[in-house]
């Protein structure tokens, strides 16, 4: 049973946060990224836990061809892009608007995407924690297209109401990830925008599917959503350019409700589609990616038959030896 939560505790932290925002919105944004630097290089060396698993990822992800010096060069860096985005979110609602955006943004929509969004029909944008990935829904707000966004709710209910309220002042809707499916698939059943962060690990029970060739648990109820409302599919994300407040929109992925694929099959191809679109992107430049979360958390369950094999032998009060273990156990010596 969870413990009650303390109201006047959560309204400090609440205030606290509001103060720290406000002074960083006074902030220069220059002054924000040297402070940004300096807290980088202090998480570096205090945060050992996240460290750890930054450095490990990267050895999954790119194996022997990124060297020591190169994974610590990276994971300095998304510390430091970590930081600076966090900063960067405070500056926002004061730098991006429908006749300034263009000054920060560079942002070529596809016809085929532009004319499916103002026919009404159906969009699933999805991007990973990669670059600043609060910037999509804002930014498409902004162009008055009024996407809703899947957000995980806050436990503290005074930071949860004053963040919902943050990202939705361009006209932004948003929708909590435990208890929203019903109101996702009526988004899409009207031909709305849905805009999700697609790389969070699902749990023992998701969906495993290669990123960057080994097997990450990765939630297929979007791909199932977007199957049964025919949406179209868009796999993007915002790059910083040059150190500032400066991005690049890359859209690695289109796939036209035409071409989803079919059969039974269906969901676990176009999940391979999605996750492929960011890997793309992701691999342009390394050190925009939070590295910091464990993206392959949980293992792919063993197969029935290989876990019966197993289970059979362990029971086995006499279990069975092929004669090529008994050649080597009698060798002493041979076995290290």
């Amino acid at each position: 049973m969870a413990r009650p939560r303390n109201m006047k505790v959560e309204w400090l932290v609440y205030a606290a946060v509001r103060v720290v925002v406000t002074a960083l919105q006074w902030t220069p944004l220059s002054v924000g990224y040297r402070l940004a630097a300096v807290i980088a290089w202090v998480a570096y060396k205090v945060d050992k836990r996240h460290r750890t698993v930054a450095l490990e990822n990267l050895k999954i992800a790119f194996g022997d061809a990124m060297d020591d010096a190169e994974r610590d060069r990276v994971v300095r860096a998304t510390y430091r892009h970590f930081i600076s985005m966090i900063i960067e979110i405070a500056h926002i609602p004061y730098k991006l608007s429908l006749t300034t955006w263009r000054r920060y943004i560079r942002f070529d929509v596809e016809r085929d995407v532009l004319r499916h969004i103002l026919r009404k029909k159906p969009v699933l944008l999805v991007t990973g924690h990669y670059g600043n990935w609060e910037m999509a829904g804002y930014l498409f707000g902004v162009y008055g297209f009024s996407p809703w966004s899947i957000y995980r709710k806050l436990d503290n209910p005074y930071l949860d109401r004053w963040l919902r309220q943050f990202r939705e002042h361009t006209g932004q809707r948003m929708i909590p990830k435990k208890g929203g499916f019903d109101q996702m698939e009526e988004v899409l059943a009207s031909g709305g925008i849905l805009c999700t962060v697609g790389d969070q690990d699902a749990g023992p029970k998701g969906l495993f599917i290669d990123f960057f060739g080994r097997p990450a648990s990765t939630h297929k109820a979007m791909a199932l959503m977007a199957i049964q409302h025919q949406a179209m599919v868009v796999v993007g994300a915002a790059r910083r350019l040059n150190g500032r407040f400066e991005y690049e929109v890359d859209i690695a992925t289109v796939i036209k409700p035409e071409d989803l694929p079919t059969g039974p099959d269906a969901v676990d191809v176009l999940t391979r589609q999605m996750m492929a679109g960011l890997e793309d992107i992701i691999r342009k430049d390394p050190t925009q990616y939070l590295w910091l979360h464990r993206r392959w958390k949980h293992k792919p369950p063993e197969p029935k038959a290989r876990r019966k094999k197993r289970v059979d032998a362990a029971e086995s009060p006499h279990p069975t030896v092929s004669p090529a273990e008994t050649n080597l156990t009698q060798v002493p010596g041979e076995i290290a």
